[in-house]
């Protein structure tokens, strides 16, 4: 009997290992997500008061600002469709002889007549 309860013994320390481990990260894991929720919400509250000063500026400078940014994006997408779309087939594949030879003996071992060319003999 002292077999089995030595057994169960290792086993149950094992499994409360794993457990620990798993409840340590998950600790870390939260931790780690409160400190980054911080500092993002700090990063949210600079924006904000850089779009506090936004509406500072003329209509005009914001007009020409945005109509500025349209015309990155849209040059953007037009370089990135001329790019995207030049795509050319591969060449096809040069195999060794080998390679020739396994796959003909492949395909006649699962009955596939492969065409071959006649010897001559004499």
């Amino acid at each position: 009997m002292s077999t089995i309860s030595t057994a169960f013994q290792i086993t149950a320390l094992g499994m409360g290992l794993v457990f620990a481990a798993i409840i340590l990260l998950w600790w870390m894991m939260a931790a780690l997500t409160s400190l980054m929720a911080d500092a993002s919400s700090a990063r949210n509250a600079s924006e904000s008061d850089a779009a506090n000063v936004a509406p500072v500026m003329g209509s005009d400078t914001q007009a020409q600002a945005k109509a500025q940014a349209a015309a990155v994006a849209v040059a953007i997408a037009l370089a990135e469709q001329q790019t995207s779309h030049s795509v050319s087939t591969p060449p096809t594949a040069v195999i060794s002889a080998w390679q020739l030879g396994m796959r003909t003996r492949q395909l006649s071992q699962k009955g596939v007549p492969v065409a071959r060319k006649p010897r001559k003999v004499g």
